[in-house]
């Protein structure tokens, strides 16, 4: 592949702005693949109502051109299609009318109105529509436009040198794939329908091949790697469990087995713990570092909000008050002497357990014998976090906690290089929520509801989808609801707000004032979606719930029923979706997690490709999940093949996994 500078019309600044994209060679720009694609096909007049239109015609009159405001200009012209005179007008395009002649023919893209018989136009080509096509849209950076990557790319492709094919031969037989230079002209130069979905399909397949290859290296690495060395006395983890205020589960008890295992064979552990909201993560996390601790080592446990970190820190002391550990609290709000104190305490060894945010792994943190890392899944601990402790010559056993339950056969195939633990039954003596589906005329009632709880001094959370009013949208927000409670409550009541926007001081505040029971009813946005655990709140109100995806509605009732309190959530939407209706009739977040994978179902071909992850390009986890299951049963199989032991093309590109490790 030659340098991009060799190309026509790459200068410096192309240069930069390729590089925003990603594209820094050849080979990137012919793997730069469009997000969209448009469907170029002439409209029949007869069968549309007010739609967007595609029609071609000749100009029938000179245009003119009117001045609105100072910056709004528009264009009208009239149009002779086959069957319609019609109006058009584009706006602030002043600069074509020099262009648009008597009798030319043009190609309109745009909104029709067809009681005026108008178009208002959002693109002009000069020509007709000759035959049906299909465009590619690619996402672009101020100053380099769609049609200006694709006039690189096809100076690319006419090099004939494309990027290396990493499908082994007999999977690309198996499958019938495309070759990947048929898979790359289709996917920029569609010649059908069809055509082009084996072109994606092919290079999906390849993205997710190369995935699993990299996912079953990092699992071979690690069953390989020598962990730390523990003789852990269960009798001691067992009189902790006995102290508890409550019995474990099943589950819970069977994740703790598997850690223990873990902590105490050679192979470093590497395991994620996924448990339903409410399900009780966070004690196995607690017993975790306190089996790291009686075989002498650290352990820290990295919260994603300082919220979250306080809570766990205040949980960990008072379930291990009788137990001579040392916990430690560290955050990136502390002030500079209070901070320096802690610092010293872990170097020197005081501290055994360690609380905190992303401050836990900054330069100055020097660990004495860190054993153990428990992170939440959401903040995955990070190639970052890695190479930090890599660099003070720690290797520690890592442990992920996630709240949003994956279906297990999508979690052993996504998250391919770890363990994994479930946690499936709630904590014993918990109430199932009872979740209800309101209209916004229904909100007599609702408030009814909640007057009930609050009676009976128990505390509410009402959650908005927006902060502030907008002119662009209209939904309910934090203040206007502040405003509605009040009026309805704010005599008896106390109300407070909390919202992302607020600076981290206020937010601490008013959790705390609510975990305390001095706020009754507490509006929020999602920031309190993550962890909360207030025992007394036994209502969750959420307005326009449409608005939401399935997992954080799942998320947001699981702030209540935390207790044995009987609990509600209701969802108040003028929209009743198949998705709120899931929610009426289960709790179990394995079940909804399925239902969310269903329900989205694939991705439009000619609509807007949502990418599933940042890994891949095209490939998505949810959309594409049978080619997943293939590419992962090739890959493990592949892996241990003798054909593989001599692909050094590949093995040189798999090393590159090992920065993740």
């Amino acid at each position: 592949m030659t340098d991009l500078r060799e190309m026509k019309g790459i200068g410096e600044k192309s240069l930069l702005l390729l590089k925003k994209l990603g594209i820094e060679n050849e080979a990137d720009l012919l793997e730069y693949y469009p997000f969209r694609y448009d469907l170029i096909k002439k409209s029949n007049l007869k069968e549309l109502r007010d739609a967007f239109v595609i029609i071609d015609g000749v100009v029938a009159g000179v245009p003119k051109i009117f001045y609105i405001y100072k910056n709004l200009s528009k264009i009208s012209f009239p149009l002779q299609t086959e069957t319609h005179i019609l109006n058009i007008v584009i706006f602030n395009r002043s600069y074509l009318k020099q262009s648009i002649k008597v009798g030319s023919c043009l190609t309109i893209f745009g909104k029709i109105d067809k009681h005026v018989k108008t178009i208002v136009a959002s693109e002009i080509r000069f020509g007709p529509i000759l035959k049906e096509s299909i465009e590619p849209v690619y996402h672009t950076t101020n100053g380099i436009s769609s049609m200006k990557i694709a006039q690189f790319i096809d100076q690319a492709l006419k090099k004939d040198v494309y990027p290396i094919d990493f499908i082994p031969k007999e999977y690309v037989e198996k499958y019938h794939l495309l070759s990947k230079k048929e898979s790359i002209l289709e996917i920029h130069h569609p010649t059908s329908q069809q055509k082009l979905k084996q072109a994606l399909r092919r290079a999906k397949y390849e993205e997710l091949f190369l995935f699993m290859m990299k996912m079953t290296e990092l699992k071979e690495n690690k069953m390989m790697k020598i962990g730390l060395k523990r003789s852990i006395a269960f009798t001691k983890v067992e009189e902790v469990i006995q102290s508890l205020p409550f019995s474990l589960t099943v589950d819970q008890r069977k994740s703790i087995e598997e850690i223990y295992k873990d902590l105490s064979s050679e192979k470093r552990m590497n395991r994620l713990l996924q448990g339903d909201v409410g399900s009780g993560k966070t004690i196995v996390a607690i017993l975790s570092m306190y089996m790291n601790y009686l075989s002498g080592y650290q352990s820290c446990l990295m919260a994603p909000t300082e919220i979250l970190a306080h809570q766990h820190y205040d949980t960990v002391l008072n379930l291990l008050s009788s137990f001579d550990v040392h916990v430690a609290l560290l955050t990136g709000k502390m002030k500079s002497k209070e901070r320096r104190e802690i610092l010293e305490k872990i170097a020197n060894k005081e501290v055994d357990m360690i609380i905190g945010t992303h401050a836990l792994f900054t330069d100055d943190v020097i660990y004495n014998n860190l054993g153990l890392v428990i992170t939440d899944e959401q903040h995955r601990f990070g190639v970052n976090q890695r190479g930090s402790l890599k660099n003070k010559g720690i290797t520690p056993d890592v442990l992920y906690m996630s709240a949003t339950p994956i279906p297990r056969t999508y979690a052993l195939t996504i998250y391919g290089d770890m363990d994994i633990s479930s946690i499936a039954s709630p904590p014993s003596g918990r109430k199932e929520i009872i979740t209800l589906l309101k209209k916004e005329e229904d909100l007599k009632e609702v408030l009814t509801r909640m007057l009930e709880e609050l009676k009976q001094n128990h505390q509410i959370y009402v959650i908005a989808p927006l902060v502030e009013e907008s002119d662009k949208i209209d939904l309910e927000n934090v203040y206007t609801l502040e405003k509605k409670m009040n009026r309805a409550f704010g005599k008896y009541y106390k109300i407070g707000v909390l919202h992302g926007k607020m600076k981290a001081k206020e937010k601490e505040e008013v959790m705390n004032a609510f975990q305390e029971g001095s706020i009754d009813i507490l509006i929020s946005t999602t920031v309190i979606e993550v962890g909360i655990n207030v025992a007394n709140a036994t209502m969750m109100v959420i307005f326009d719930s449409y608005r939401f995806g399935l997992s954080a509605l799942h998320q947001l009732r699981g702030r209540v029923g935390r207790s044995d309190l009987q609990s509600y959530c209701i969802l108040i939407s003028n929209y009743e979706t198949e998705r709120l209706s899931v929610l009426t009739k289960t709790n179990d977040g394995f079940k909804i997690s399925e239902e969310d994978f269903r329900l989205r179902g694939s991705g439009d071909l000619f609509g807007s490709r949502q990418s599933g992850t940042q890994v891949f390009k095209l490939a998505n986890f949810k959309e594409d999940f049978s080619i997943l299951k293939h590419a992962k049963e090739d890959a493990c199989a592949y892996y241990k093949s003798e054909e593989f032991k001599n692909n050094f093309v590949l093995k040189e590109l798999l090393k590159k996994s090992e920065d993740l490790d």
